[in-house]
């Protein structure tokens, strides 16, 4: 009585300490009993294991056929000694008997304890992956347990996650016991159990952090367009509005500035660029090189090339220190970008319009009045009309980028 006792003991302590459900533990338990049990009969006998919730211990069953001529005497039974046991049994028929099950040795029983720990520590791993395979995309808070070859591992609590190197913020340093905020990205099942990915440079960790400190994020009032990072340095967020009484910028960057601060603490000081978010994608070329301001913008929507003409004193603003704000921009509308200042496009328009000077002029009447074959006044007038007529379109012509439309920036 006292084992049944500590069975079900030991059944309600696993299901209360590891969370597992009560079912699965009776499995383990059937399973450990029934190896146990073919150990000790060298799998020479049908058998199977029930938990007996009543009496709160494992049963042992052998099951034999019912036969009129015996082959094999560990599952075969003759007729007339099944009809000993059972009076209705007939050939065919799978006649049942209980063994005793507490005669196991040590080591059969030591078996039955490796299988309980084996199916227990399965059926926990399923239940952590479950847990957190709705949680993928989710920021969450954790504590540096240890560095390994790079990797910062996370204890989460019943879980523990990495961290990657190349996830890790630049210039971050952790310590043992430090307090770490991350996002998770993938979650996987190895053999040694689910494997929790962290990052802290992926762009939706910055949309999430924006989502926990907008309130009008959370409510659908405000979306988050796209987003690009240079994790450490510089980031790049496009908003829009679904009411227009709400400003999707003001709204991000929050009174004096608090919400958007929060996000750039806890991102280590990285500096973020809010702008707002157009259909226009020469509006929104324009609001990409922010702080730069955009004098002209020529669009190729067919090879989505943007060709984008700055002021003399905006182009090293417009492309930023090593590049970084025109990437950040380029990437965040998909399209290549080339800037030009104003005077290096305003020389790049006067090239077009050198083979249209008064010498080349000279050249085309002449030649035209040769052609006439009379160097008459009227001839040559009628073939400066031509030619002056053909300068004009010529010139109209040349204004026109081919293949790409004109915008002027607001």
């Amino acid at each position: 009585m006292e084992t049944n006792i500590n069975l079900k003991h030991a059944i309600e302590q696993i299901v209360k300490e590891k969370g597992i459900d009560r079912q699965v533990v009776m499995e383990a338990m059937e399973q450990a009993v029934l190896t146990a049990a073919n150990k000790k009969y060298r799998n020479t006998r049908d058998l199977e294991a029930h938990y007996n919730p009543d009496s709160g211990e494992v049963e042992l069953f052998e099951f034999v056929i019912v036969v009129e001529e015996v082959q094999d005497s560990y599952k075969e039974i003759s007729l007339d000694e099944a009809r000993e046991i059972d009076p209705d049994v007939e050939v065919g028929d799978s006649l049942g008997e209980k063994l005793d099950a507490s005669g196991f040795t040590r080591i059969a029983a030591q078996t039955a304890k490796q299988v309980i720990i084996q199916k227990v520590r399965e059926a926990e791993r399923e239940t952590i992956f479950n847990e957190y395979s709705d949680r993928q995309w989710e920021i969450i808070t954790g504590m540096v347990r240890r560095f390994e070859k790079g990797e910062l591992l996370v204890d989460l609590g019943r879980a523990e996650a990495v961290l990657p190197t190349k996830e890790q913020m630049p210039r971050e340093v952790y310590r043992p016991g430090d307090r770490i905020r991350a996002i998770i990205t993938e979650i996987r099942m190895t053999t040694k159990g689910p494997q929790i990915i962290l990052s802290r440079t992926h762009p939706s960790m910055l949309a999430k952090l924006f989502e926990l400190e907008v309130p009008e994020i959370a409510e659908g009032i405000v979306e988050i367009n796209a987003v690009v990072r240079d994790p450490g340095s510089r980031a790049k967020i496009a908003v829009s509005s679904n009411d227009s009484d709400v400003d999707p910028v003001g709204a991000c960057v929050g009174m004096r500035g608090a919400r958007v601060q929060n996000v750039v603490s806890e991102l280590r000081g990285e500096k973020i660029d809010i702008i707002p978010w157009s259909e226009d994608i020469a509006r929104f070329a324009c609001n990409a090189l922010s702080p730069a301001q955009v004098s002209k913008v020529f669009v190729d929507e067919d090879h989505r090339v943007l060709e984008i003409v700055v002021a003399d004193d905006q182009l090293s603003l417009a492309i930023g220190k090593r590049g970084q704000n025109v990437s950040l921009a380029a990437r965040l509308t998909g399209c290549r970008i080339d800037i030009k200042s104003e005077s290096k496009a305003a020389e790049a328009e006067l090239s077009q319009f050198a083979s249209f000077d008064g010498t080349q002029l000279e050249q085309e009447e002449e030649q035209a009045a040769g052609e006439a074959g009379e160097p008459g006044e009227a001839g040559n007038v009628g073939e400066a009309g031509n030619a002056g007529e053909a300068g004009e379109v010529g010139n109209a012509d040349a204004a026109a980028t081919p293949d790409a439309e004109e915008k002027q920036a607001e």
